[in-house]
């Protein structure tokens, strides 16, 4: 029974096992308050398991215990910081390595990772990637999303759309477009690349956990061969663009023209596509969902965009002055808590509060748990926009990494591509909520629902 448990533990739990795995930690808890092991073997995964999810297990954790608590994983020590101010003693900002990057690296047992210095390069690189290939495709993201808005305009009113489904579609065609280049601009492309997506990222670490993937030879060969397939791609297309100039620049031009080997840069493209294929669909999703449901907040979006597009086109320029459709995103990302959990090795002994924190524990920060703190956001669990117009507020975002200089690059990228989308979506169609419809949370590495959720829409004009 409890194998069948770990089989169906989510990618957070993996991300647990793949770090200690890779870096054992201390055995001692330094008086830190939580829970003893419940089982010598497995600590305290009979726990996490009955929560139904790490974020569901860090929530009751912290509510009882406080701000920084600490748990067993096996037999090796866990803490998780829970509000922000401890969350200020532990983040360095001076860090390059982006968390997504680094939990992917090692749920795929890449281990290219350099010093400092290689660090703070590939850093510069992915910014510039972001950057130049958001401004070199501008137009394509503007295409792909009118053609979404076209479909949806050619349904009747009553129509019921799968909003999940529709934008993992347009996620998968604008970010491998912009991402890895005008191959994806074949349908077929797309689809092979999202079926590969899909099989490497539901299997992601689960090895880790019970060694299921290394029983099931079906399944171990179907993951092996779908990632392999994404690293042939990969391998390809950095070939065919070192050397030569192209009129469309893609976010992997930044990395082949550094000074990366082809490995990094094989690695560096498969996280970074992982990660922003499924961020942007997520974010795209979730912000759909809640305009649906909060009329007011759809109302001042639209208002927005008709006072600064009026009956022009959508330019990047334009775009930059949505302040409240940024606004929009940021809550989002906060009441969805897209990213639940992110990590850090202690690389030395540390201290948060009074607590001692020992060598190679694995400190995890419960953005989940922060991101529903009241005494940091009043109302935690209204979608209410309006709360990013304090300077404060936006300070404590992009501490946790969802905006400002810490923001993640991926997440940078999809506010971008949800805002080009919403632009001109909101423009033209009122977003409506199916009665009745109850969306239930599935919280893994990214947020997302457990079913299917559908919307409806009605043309403004």
């Amino acid at each position: 029974m409890l194998d069948f448990a770990i089989f169906a533990v989510t990618f957070l739990l993996a991300l647990v096992g793949a770090v200690l795995y890779l870096y054992p930690a201390s055995r001692q808890a330094s008086g830190i308050p939580g829970i003893t092991p419940t089982e010598e073997k497995d600590g305290n995964l009979p726990d996490i398991v009955n929560s139904g999810s790490l974020h569901e297990f860090l929530v009751n954790l912290h509510e009882r215990f406080g701000p920084v608590v600490s748990f067993w994983f096996g037999r090796r020590l866990v803490v998780s910081l829970g509000t922000v101010d401890v969350l200020k003693q532990h983040i360095n900002p001076n860090k390059t390595l982006d968390p997504f990057e680094t939990m992917l690296k090692s749920l795929l047992r890449y281990q290219s990772d350099g010093n400092a210095s290689e660090n703070h390069t590939r850093k510069k690189l992915y910014e510039n990637g972001v950057t130049n290939s958001l401004q070199s495709n501008f137009a394509l993201l503007l295409k792909l999303s009118e053609e979404l808005l076209d479909k949806w305009l050619s349904y009747p009113e009553s129509q019921h759309v799968p909003l999940c489904q529709h934008m993992l579609g347009f996620a998968m065609k604008s970010v491998t477009q912009m991402v890895m280049g005008s191959a994806f601009e074949d349908d077929q492309e797309v689809i092979r690349f999202q079926k590969n997506h899909g099989t490497v990222w539901s299997e992601i670490g689960k090895g880790f956990l019970d060694g299921s993937l290394d029983k099931n030879t079906t399944r171990k060969r179907q993951y092996e061969d779908a990632l392999m397939q994404l690293e042939s791609i990969l391998k390809k297309i950095i070939k065919e663009r070192k050397g030569r100039n192209f009129s469309q620049y893609v976010f992997i031009d930044s990395l082949v023209q550094g000074k990366l080997n082809d490995q990094q840069i094989l690695e560096d493209t498969m996280i970074f596509s992982l990660a922003s294929c499924i961020i942007t669909a997520k974010l795209c999703t979730w912000a759909i969902c809640f305009l649906t449901t909060s009329e007011e907040v759809q109302k001042k979006l639209y208002e927005e965009i008709d006072q600064v597009l009026g009956k022009g086109p959508v330019t990047p320029e334009k775009i930059e002055e949505l302040r409240y459709c940024r606004q929009v995103l940021c809550e989002t990302v906060r009441i969805a808590k897209l990213t639940p959990v992110s990590a850090r090795l202690q690389d030395i002994e540390g201290k948060i509060d009074k607590f001692i924190i020992p060598r190679e524990t694995l400190v995890l920060y419960a953005l989940g748990v922060v991101l529903q703190d009241p005494s940091t956001w009043p109302s935690p669990y209204k979608f209410d926009p309006d709360r990013f117009d304090d300077e404060s507020i936006m300070k404590t975002f992009s501490l946790l990494g969802f905006s400002g200089t810490q923001e993640w690059p991926e997440l940078r990228f999809a506010y971008m591509v949800t805002t080009v989308l919403l632009s001109v979506l909101v423009r033209r169609l009122h977003l409506l909520s199916v009665e009745g419809q109850v969306i239930e949370t599935k919280y893994e590495l990214v947020t997302s629902s457990k079913e299917e959720a559908w919307i409806t829409v009605s043309k403004r004009y």
